[in-house]
């Protein structure tokens, strides 16, 4: 399963790195850094969904060791196949329910004026600048979301590598502690 969840953080970066990069080097390539809606939209979107499914991915793995180290014995039947791919599922939901809420929220403002984000991407705080509504209450609510999973899934990866560092301290040979340090 590590080695499975392994690949799909690799994936993710891919995809993280992919929403934003082909952009910015068209915009350094020529004059022209104009981006149109829809592709602002996608470009954001994708950069959530990716953005929120890595944080839950780093949680899955902290989970994943934290039941090798702690419970060796049990390793297999908590974290079988079909648990690993519901969590894993899990982390993909989450990424692309979280991206739906904040690109919907911010997509369904007015936007007036000018419409020229002073930022080498799409991003949701230089956005919502140009809206011409009030963005407090979207603001607030994707600080809530955002906030939200951030401290859910940095919980999550402390308390597991918590326990991790407190059954490896209770192994007596440094050969073991080493052993159990270096699966994480």
């Amino acid at each position: 399963p590590m080695y499975f969840l392994l690949s799909n953080l690799s994936l993710v970066d891919l995809g993280y790195s992919s929403s934003i990069a082909p952009r910015v080097l068209v915009s350094l390539s020529r004059e022209g850094k104009a981006i149109s809606y829809a592709g602002c939209a996608a470009q954001l979107y994708f950069f959530a969904t990716f953005a929120t499914t890595e944080f839950f991915l780093l949680a899955v793995m902290a989970y994943d060791r934290y039941v090798a180290i702690c419970n060796p014995l049990l390793y297999r039947l908590i974290i079988s196949k079909r648990s690993c791919i519901w969590l894993l599922a899990s982390s993909y939901m989450a990424g692309v329910a979280n991206a739906t809420v904040f690109t919907s929220c911010t997509f369904q403002l007015s936007f007036c004026g000018p419409n020229v984000i002073d930022h080498y991407f799409c991003d949701v705080l230089p956005l919502m600048r140009l809206s011409c509504t009030d963005t407090r209450t979207n603001e607030m609510l994707l600080s809530l979301f955002a906030g939200s999973i951030q401290l859910t899934t940095m919980l999550i990866i402390l308390f597991s590598y918590l326990y991790v560092t407190a059954a490896i301290l209770r192994i007596r040979s440094s050969e073991g502690r080493h052993k159990a340090f270096s699966t994480c």
